[in-house]
């Protein structure tokens, strides 16, 4: 049975880019500090990428993510990890016609259960990776969520899209798995007890 899985890129102040995303800036103004430790990466932090990348299955995410990094200028002719099976959460899926990779894109437009069931029969044995703040949150409100994981980057972005919002009014308690410090980010592994 696969994992879902939400993993991001966090400022120690809990946004996952900076202010100001567009195309051009996907991260944000800003932002691109959150993933040095993808682009220049130290032995701790490609062990982290390779176990996640080994593990694997589909990805979900947000229509929000899909528009600013699809084609051209983005995954090019994939998804953000190549031709893995991406779903995507939308109330308005694109014509069929105008998606570039439509080997890769699901549209989704049944709601957040709809798209985790499909993701993980997509999967497999591999993991559910939930990509995006949006989609983070509609899995974790809705009970889906199986773990968190945080890659802590210690800067303070002071705006941007936070990620532990529109959660409601409820209490998640949360069990640390694991740690893995480098020189760019600390890598914190959650269990979700819901």
């Amino acid at each position: 049975m696969a994992l879902v899985i939400s993993g991001l890129s966090m400022s120690l102040d809990g946004y996952i880019t900076g202010p100001d995303v567009t195309r051009e800036h996907q991260l944000g103004v800003g932002g691109d500090i959150l993933h040095r430790w993808l682009w220049e990466p130290f032995p701790e932090d490609t062990a982290v990428l390779d176990g996640m990348v080994a593990s694997a299955g589909a990805i979900l995410m947000g229509r929000r993510s899909y528009d600013l990094a699809e084609g051209d200028g983005g995954w090019g002719d994939g998804g953000p990890a190549g031709q893995l099976p991406c779903f995507v959460l939308t109330h308005n899926p694109p014509a069929p016609e105008t998606v570039r990779a439509p080997a890769v894109f699901t549209f989704v437009s049944e709601g957040i259960e709809a798209a985790v069931k499909a993701a993980k029969d997509a999967a497999g044995d591999g993991v559910v990776g939930v990509h995006g703040a949006s989609a983070a949150q509609q899995c974790l409100a809705a009970g889906l969520l199986d773990e968190i994981q945080i890659h802590l980057v210690p800067v303070l972005l002071q705006s941007g899209t936070p990620l532990f919002e529109n959660l409601g009014d409820r209490q998640y308690q949360l069990e640390r798995t694991d740690v893995v410090p480098s020189g760019n980010a600390t890598h914190l592994r959650f269990k979700v007890h819901y």
